[in-house]
């Protein structure tokens, strides 16, 4: 495809987005005005709880579905409470990952989650169904590796709702945040605003050494770092929703303020010298402007129509200061300032086709991110430069999808289309090797067979294209130390992935194998950098690897014990420099949860890893880390009261080495992840989730 065409194409989308939305804004509505709500009776026999003593997930297809209401996951607090006992899905503070996944899009009620703190904020009492998709289809970008769909309980009571959540959290220091929810439904209308405060304060130790032949000569530089990072984070959001009959719509604002200051006390030494006071001291202010709006309607009770679209600006400004107290080295300071663009909009339609479900879709999205970073130490500018990068990409994408069930047998297929254009400047000339026009083509296909309810297996592959972040396509460099420097590497290459997976489940049983070969993904290296001294720089670039991950589920409520099981392993097949890495890591999960009379709840959560390579790290093992909570409601489950502990035998770790390019590292790092916490949730009369938008360019707001 031409430029020429290539924009033809983009306006094309452009047309069709304003001219649908148009008519289904002027027509649709008055449609709806004439529609019948859905009986009241039937609404309320949806929310009908029938408790019974059977598996809360079960596998469809390569679909891992949990059903929350009526089992003890309802009444653990938050949806991050629920999620973590859930069988293939970790939970560290805020963070949501999937074992053996990566490029996670996590959607609630069919809308993007835009910020972590989005997972706080729903009751586990709200959830009705978690869907985990762990071979999603044509209508994600071809990067996702997996995607989380929670559904949230229908609320229709009319008036006023209020929800409050308080966390005083005490790790190696005391961290606190409350988020204050409002909500206020009249008829088929819904207004909300909601507030969060969050202020952390993290604090990290460690060790890093470098060994390596520098002039014919053993040479180790090393550093030590006490890292503390308090941040505070702010968030402000509010919107309305309209629903009535099969047609919804509805828009919200979001602004994110965050402040931190960052300070690194420790220290720097080169072989056998007396070792240096090194002081780092950084100031962090950004802030992000979101908004994002949505419709849906289903037209002659069979086409679904769905449409929604975003802008988000963001901006960031940093200073840092690195000095040596008790040396006469001079100090360093830089600064740099991220200015970033997103505007986005997906637009796509359901209906049903020979005698199975299609979906068709087009999505577009353009980015502009710049980055000016400025060394403000002049012997250091002579190897850091300071540099204005500006990179503005715009991207089309067509899609399209089909599944039918034939008896026992369920097949889906889906092809992908995109157009990306690429332009990379520095300094505002154009890098002609870097910028790149690209036309990606990935289909996806899976196959599944059912034996009985309790017996399935299912087949699927998937061909991606994964674009890295744009945090690692800065030419820029950053100074760390004397001798050592960080960077990006503008040049990196797209990766290109197949993967094969095969699921199964026989009774309380689940498999999952997932075989990928990945050309062109990335990962961090350490190597000497052309200096007039020693400088060492820690860097991506593109390699291949193919790996492999076998991991086995067992899931299965014993009276008032839910247990969660899983055993796996990861290897991989990898060669750098002569340096194999293909040493294998095996972990397990043992999640439990127990109901005791009176509505109290514990949980108790063990894992632990064996050593292992993944990509150009060696992990150390972490044998045993356990997590615990109790909790119980009150109030007719109006309150929850919520104690937790985490890493409570402080076992935890992410120590690393790596041995690349003639430099072997060495990392200890120590994690304030052992801890206690509070929680109070307190809510009066439930209300409906908030948004029900789908995410318009997902990947592209991840790589901002």
């Amino acid at each position: 495809m031409s430029n020429f065409a290539a924009k033809i194409l983009l306006i094309m989308n452009a047309k069709v987005f304003i001219t649908i939305l148009t008519v289904i804004l002027t027509v649709g509505i008055g449609q709806a005005q004439n529609q019948e709500t859905t009986d009241s009776l039937t609404r309320e026999l949806q929310e009908v709880v029938v408790t019974a003593n059977q598996s809360v997930t079960k596998l469809v297809g390569s679909t891992l579905v949990s059903t929350i209401p009526g089992t003890d996951l309802a009444d653990l607090g938050s949806a991050l409470d629920v999620l973590a006992q859930l069988p293939m899905i970790k939970v560290q503070d805020n963070s949501v990952s999937v074992i053996g996944k990566s490029n996670l899009e996590i959607y609630i009620d069919g809308r993007p989650m835009r910020d972590d703190q989005e997972l706080s904020q729903i009751l586990s009492s709200n959830l009705k169904k978690v869907e985990l998709l762990m071979a999603p289809g044509a209508a994600y970008a071809s990067a996702t590796g997996a995607v989380l769909k929670i559904t949230t309980r229908r609320n229709f009571l009319q008036g006023l709702s209020f929800t409050d959540r308080f966390q005083l959290q005490r790790r190696r220091k005391w961290s606190v945040m409350d988020y204050l929810g409002l909500g206020y439904r009249t008829g088929n209308y819904e207004f909300f605003v909601n507030g969060t405060v969050n202020r952390n304060n993290f604090f990290v130790k460690g060790t890093t050494v470098n060994t390596l032949m520098y002039d014919g000569k053993d040479a180790v530089v090393g550093s030590s770092q006490n890292n503390s990072y308090p941040i505070v984070t702010g968030v402000v959001k509010a919107g309305l929703n309209y629903a009535k009959g099969l047609q919804s719509l509805g828009a919200y604002y979001r602004y994110n303020p965050e402040h931190g200051n960052f300070n690194n006390y420790g220290t720097e030494w080169l072989d056998n010298n007396s070792a240096l006071i090194r002081e780092i001291d950084k100031r962090i202010r950004s802030h992000s402007h979101l908004a994002s709006l949505y419709y849906e309607n289903t037209f002659a009770e069979k086409y679904l129509l769905h449409f929604d679209g975003g802008f988000l600006q963001s901006g960031s400004y940093n200073r840092v200061a690195t000095t040596y107290p008790e040396s006469t080295i001079s100090e360093v300071h830089s600064a740099d300032e991220r200015n970033s663009t997103l505007w986005a909009g997906k637009l796509y339609m359901n209906f049903p086709l020979w005698n199975g479900d299609f979906s068709i879709g087009t999505q577009g999205s353009y980015t502009h991110t710049s980055l000016d970073y400025r060394m403000l130490n002049a012997q250091i500018s002579e190897y850091i430069l300071s540099s204005l990068t500006d990179a503005r990409q715009t991207s089309a994408a067509l899609f399209a999808s089909w599944s039918r069930m034939l008896g026992k047998i369920s097949l889906s297929a889906g092809l992908r289309y995109e157009y990306v254009d690429y332009d990379f400047k520095v300094d505002g000339k154009r890098d002609a090797e870097v910028s790149r026009r690209d036309h990606l083509l990935t289909p996806d296909v899976s196959l599944s067979y059912s034996f009985n309810d309790e017996s399935q297996i299912s087949l699927s592959y998937k061909m991606a294209t994964v674009k890295p972040p744009y945090a690692q396509l800065t030419g820029s460099l950053s100074y760390v130390g004397l001798h050592e420097i960080e960077g990006g590497n503008p040049g990196l290459r797209d990766e290109r992935m197949h993967d094969l997976q095969l699921f199964g489940m026989w009774k309380g049983f689940m498999l999952q194998a997932d075989f990928t070969r990945a050309l062109d993904t990335y990962a961090f290296v350490k190597q000497l950098y052309p200096a007039g001294n020693l400088q060492l720089i820690m860097h991506p670039l593109n390699i291949d690897v193919s790996s492999l991950s076998l991991y086995l589920v067992w899931s299965r409520p014993v009276c008032r014990w839910t247990p969660n099981v899983t055993v796996g392993m990861y290897r991989q097949w990898f060669k750098l420099d002569n340096n194999r890495y293909d040493n294998p890591i095996f972990s397990y999960y043992f999640d439990n949860t127990f109901s005791l009379p009176c509505d109290w709840l514990i949980t108790s959560n063990i894992s632990g890893r064996t050593q292992g390579d993944m990509h150009t790290n060696r992990f150390a093992p972490s044998w045993f880390t356990m997590d615990v909570s109790v909790g119980r409601t009150f109030l007719n489950k109006s309150l929850t009261v919520k104690l937790s502990a985490t890493d409570i035998f402080n076992t935890a770790n992410n120590d690393w080495t790596m041995n690349t390019c003639g430099i072997f590292v060495d990392k200890r790092q120590s994690y304030d992840q052992r801890g206690i916490s509070l929680n109070v949730i307190y809510n009066f009369q439930p209300r409906k989730s908030q948004s029900r938008g789908s995410s318009a360019a997902e990947s592209e707001m991840k790589r901002l």
